[in-house]
């Protein structure tokens, strides 16, 4: 007999270490580009404010994943999945962000935001349940 522990807590912390980091990657390597009118491989917006918001994001992920504890991890999570899913529907709405995003958002930069989001709040509030425990016999 197994017992497993499936707390929302300890995926939002694994969550916040891979996503902290990618993002920080991609706003380093978006930094590290410039400013190409094209984008990164022609699909993801690069500016300077859209590559400062990742590394920032990212490293507020980062931290949680892995310093903080699982319910700030929990809530850094959602809170930036609300972020996200907001930013993706402005995107669509007003692609250039009010003039923080000088090259505007395309299609797949508001999917991709949209997807972040709601990926991060379905981690935070809908998967597993804290401290709940499931015991598997064989």
């Amino acid at each position: 007999m197994r017992d497993y522990t499936a707390g929302r807590g300890d995926l939002a912390r694994t969550y916040a270490q891979i996503v902290g980091v990618i993002l920080i990657l991609t706003g380093l390597l978006g930094i590290v580009l410039g400013d190409p009118a094209d984008g990164l491989l022609g699909l993801l917006n690069i500016d300077i404010v859209e590559d400062i918001i990742h590394i920032l994001s990212g490293a507020i992920l980062a931290y949680v994943g892995f310093v903080a504890d699982r319910g700030l991890a929990k809530t850094v999570v959602g809170g930036l999945g609300v972020v996200y899913v907001l930013v993706g529907i402005l995107g669509f709405v007003d692609p250039e962000l009010f003039g923080l995003i000088p090259n505007g958002y395309n299609l797949f930069d508001n999917l991709f935001h949209l997807a972040l989001g709601a990926l991060s709040l379905a981690v935070a509030f809908l998967i597993g349940g804290e401290g709940r425990t499931t015991t598997v016999t064989r």
